[in-house]
């Protein structure tokens, strides 16, 4: 039976939390299309019940279960905060602002995320990785005043967006415990029936919209609950799983350099000067923060042990 090393350990998370990253910047493209004939807290129960629906197919191929008591509480807070809340605070400040204000105060929850996971998770702060924060935020932040000016902005919707970045990096932080106890999985499988029983409220909404709504905004929201939502919400658990919750947020910051792109691709919108140059400095900070010093490598390298059969080789 093959082994993973932990080189493959890292390779394998940095490409989940790659597939997340690519996933969750497509839904911006597709709530933009459901948004229009969905309310907000109707498009959030529809999202996370085709997601649920996805989620517990698989876990009932892969006869996971329930999920260990000790992860329960981590589980409970995630949903509830991430899943519900925030989809629902996010859907609805984004119609109150325009783009870029939207893009600016969410885009707060990385830096939240650091801090949280510094004080209660005990997360390193190194400096590459605030380095990297810092370069990914400056970009977000030029890609939001690019942006900026399209719309009206309000009071209400600048509090919604924040509210959302706060649940988005208190709901990170709950999960990372429980990934300790509970596989990726079962994380995202019951934290998401959580967020939908949270929205259940909504549940009216949700039918009436529906039976007027256009078939491609209905196709919009299912793709939302099946891929941004059960596979890179699973992703995301998986890749958290493997390292800190301050070095995942950080990765997030390549989301507004791929909405631009993609947006440029499916939309036709042609992204100006200074949204390309934050765009680039999204990615590149990305790339600080993810990498490693030498100096910490070839620490881990000169702490792994040399085989017997090498040693009794080198002279004495």
């Amino acid at each position: 039976m093959h082994v993973s090393t932990p080189r493959s350990d890292r390779m394998l998370a940095a490409c989940a939390a790659g597939v997340t990253v690519v996933l969750w910047a497509s839904a911006f493209v597709s709530i933009r299309s459901a948004g229009a004939a969905y309310s907000p807290g109707a498009l959030a129960l529809g999202r996370l019940l085709a997601g649920a629906l996805t989620l517990g197919v698989f876990c009932l191929l892969r006869r996971e279960g329930l999920p260990p008591r000790s992860a329960r509480r981590g589980i409970l807070l995630s949903g509830v905060l991430w899943f519900g809340f925030y989809m629902v605070a996010l859907n609805w400040g984004e119609q109150q602002v325009d783009a870029g204000t939207a893009a600016l105060v969410v885009n707060i929850g990385p830096v939240l995320i650091a801090l949280l996971g510094a004080r209660l998770l005990g997360d390193p702060m190194p400096p590459r990785l605030l380095a990297g924060m810092a370069v990914s935020f400056a970009g977000a932040v030029t890609v939001g005043l690019s942006m900026s000016g399209e719309g009206g902005s309000s009071v209400l919707g600048v509090v919604l967006c924040l509210l959302a970045a706060v649940a988005y990096a208190a709901g990170v932080v709950a999960q990372k415990p429980a990934l300790g106890a509970a596989s990726p999985l079962q994380v995202t499988t019951y934290g998401c029936l959580v967020g939908a029983v949270a929205c259940l409220p909504f549940a009216g909404q949700l039918v009436r919209e529906a039976a007027d709504a256009p078939v491609s905004a209905t196709l919009n929201m299912v793709y939302l609950g099946v891929f941004p939502t059960a596979l890179a919400f699973t992703t995301w658990a998986y890749a958290l799983a493997r390292t800190t919750a301050s070095r995942m947020g950080a990765t997030t910051y390549a989301v507004p350099a791929l909405v631009v792109l993609m947006s440029w691709l499916a939309l036709g919108e042609v992204p100006g000067p200074f949204t390309l140059v934050g765009g680039a400095l999204c990615l590149a900070g990305v790339a600080v923060s993810r990498s490693r010093s030498r100096s910490r490598a070839a620490a881990r390298a000169a702490a792994v042990p040399v085989p017997r059969e090498e040693a009794a080789r080198e002279p004495r």
